[in-house]
């Protein structure tokens, strides 16, 4: 065929393609042009999943009877109008596409009243035709009615799926913009029942039962609140305790300067901040925002605005993962200093893996090197572990508190506590090096070895010193020394294959802290080993000055508590 000029309409139904995919994209163009007019509640109605009709209105500033048929023009917006202004993106649309894309696949009608005016306009449009504006009844705001999705586009038609299905996919797209701003109210309602509808919630005892309606009671009960702020860049949120990880990745919500994304590098960085305390095969819940300067960030880098393009992605990614980390870092009983520990030597440590050195309370080393100083006297009931009782069937240890009794598992805390005191011991201030005297020769791509190149400075700091020595080839001549004897050829594939995807990588420092976590769980009390009252009392005030001593480092809960009040009711006193 001869190259030509693509006729309007269809011009339009390409780039909604691009943009509308079912009737939750729909409703989600519709509900962010909402929130960027300064919308205070937003109602949305659908029908037949969507399928037959999406109705959006606010109560925002409206738009001009003469600038009506305009909004339904390709590429006309008002929230951009310079490259200066596009280099920061402040709101959630600016393209100018979403309206006559929809227009062009659908029967839409729009109708409003903006801030001021005495009347309302309404204009009609229907497979990329739109008609003059016409005098309507409307309060101040805006209402969009979608009607008949894909009626003319057949082809796009049957890729839709049942109306139960389109519906949790508009309701899914529904929540999470609730989510993300949480001084708007939302109303959902389909084939007429009202579905959802939550309030503007200003404090956080609002936000939480705000999110207790979305995501569940189950996550904010099982969950901590963090605060982070550094260099430019702020995360607050809710993170998911360990123990409650899901088979899926379905409750992990992240939203950039209160737009929602699904975006690769982000949820990297939220990943790693588990790495400690999670299952391989589980996904950690949370729900974060992260805010940053505009100008730092592209938001114009995905079709549907979903990933983004940060200006220094690799500090974007580190500060995310160890706010993660920072906040999940609390011992669960009372944080505090962690026990002092000297430098180790990596062959005590591994005598003590191996069980020929002597163990005081099932512990690492009772020699020099990773010697535990004697614990305080702790018989009170006023620590936050309390003091303990009793051991239970040789696992689990008994212990009073001030509102009631906690159980320990005693391995899983013993494990969390050794694994920390190792990292400290051996990867505190840089790690111990080994330098190689024959270097290991890694056989790799060209564009790997271009890329171990370029980053050279990054695996030195990691413990990885690497030179390239030919077009595909890497020598390796020091390495941290907890990972002497181990793959390091695979070690440093996953490390490039990180650094080529995110820019950033800790594949380095995971598998030391893997090869760490192993050493702890074979070293920690057993179970069945009887201890005596101070070694439980010792094993307690251990778990209250270590990092993370609420979960093992697969993820599963070290001790539980039950209070008084609970006990009262489980045996109805005072009925």
């Amino acid at each position: 065929m001869p190259i030509r000029i693509l006729a309007d309409p269809l011009i339009d139904q390409i780039a909604a393609g691009e943009v509308i995919e079912r009737p939750a994209s729909v409703a989600k163009e519709l509900i962010e042009n909402a929130l960027d007019a300064g919308a205070r509640r937003v109602e949305i109605e659908a029908e037949h999943g969507g399928i037959r009709l999406v109705r959006v209105r606010d109560d925002g500033a409206g738009i001009p009877a003469g600038e009506l048929a305009l909004a339904l023009t390709r590429h006309a917006t008002s929230k951009i109008g310079s490259l200066e202004d596009l280099e920061r993106v402040a709101s959630l649309g600016f393209r100018g596409e979403a309206l006559p894309s929809i227009a062009s696949v659908s029967r839409l009608t729009l109708t409003s009243r903006a801030a001021g005016a005495d009347a309302a306009a309404q204009v009609e449009a229907a497979d990329g035709r739109t008609g003059k504006p016409r005098p309507a009844a409307h309060p101040p705001g805006t209402t969009v009615e979608v009607r008949d999705l894909f009626h003319r586009v057949p082809a796009r038609r049957k890729f839709l799926r049942a109306e139960a299905t389109e519906f949790q996919h508009l309701l899914r797209t529904v929540t999470r913009l609730a989510l993300s701003r949480f001084d708007v109210a939302f109303t959902l309602t389909h084939n007429r029942r009202e579905i959802l509808s939550v309030p503007a919630a200003v404090d956080r005892r609002e936000r939480e039962q705000r999110i207790a309606r979305l995501v569940g009671d189950e996550f904010v009960a099982n969950s901590r609140h963090l605060a982070f702020a550094h260099g430019g860049l702020a995360l607050e949120g809710w993170i998911g305790l360990p123990s409650q990880s899901r088979a899926q990745p379905d409750r992990q919500y992240l939203f950039v300067n209160g737009r929602m994304v699904r975006d690769r590098l982000l949820a990297n960085a939220a990943r790693l901040g588990y790495r400690d305390v999670s299952h391989g095969d589980r996904h950690p819940a949370w729900l974060l925002y992260l805010s940053l300067e505009p100008s730092q960030v592209d938001v114009n880098a995905h079709p549907q605005k979903l990933e983004l393009r940060f200006r220094d992605a690799r500090g974007v990614h580190d500060f995310l993962f160890r706010a993660v980390q920072r906040g999940l870092a609390a011992s669960g009983a009372e944080p505090g200093a962690a026990p002092p520990v000297t430098a180790a030597n990596w062959l005590d440590a591994a005598a003590a893996a191996s069980g020929s050195l002597p163990l005081a309370y099932g512990g690492v080393a009772d020699r020099h090197d990773l010697q535990r100083p004697e614990p305080p006297p702790a018989d009170s009931v006023d620590a936050p572990l309390g003091s303990a009782i009793a051991q239970l069937h040789g696992i689990f240890i008994l212990s009073q508190t001030a509102d009631g009794m906690a159980l320990v598992d005693m391995h899983a805390a013993h494990e969390r506590v050794l694994y920390e005191r190792l990292k400290s011991a051996l990867m505190g201030a840089g790690g111990a090096r080994q330098a190689l005297l024959v270097p290991a020769i890694v056989e790799t791509t060209e564009a790997d070895a271009a890329l171990a190149e370029q980053h050279e400075g990054e695996l030195a700091g990691a413990g990885l010193v690497v030179d390239r020595i030919g077009p595909a080839t890497l020598a390796v001549r020091e390495l941290p020394q907890v990972l002497a004897g181990q793959d390091i050829a695979g070690v440093l594939r996953d490390a490039l294959a990180d650094l080529g995807r995110h820019g950033a990588t800790h594949r380095i420092e995971e598998r030391q802290h893997e090869l760490l976590a192993n050493i702890a769980c074979r070293s920690a009390v057993r179970a069945h080993r009887a201890l005596s009252i101070p070694e439980m009392n010792a094993l307690l005030r251990d778990m209250e000055r270590t990092e993370r001593s609420g979960h093992c480092s697969h993820g599963r809960p070290t001790w539980t508590r039950v209070t008084l009040a609970e006990l009262d009711r489980l045996f109805l006193r005072g009925r």
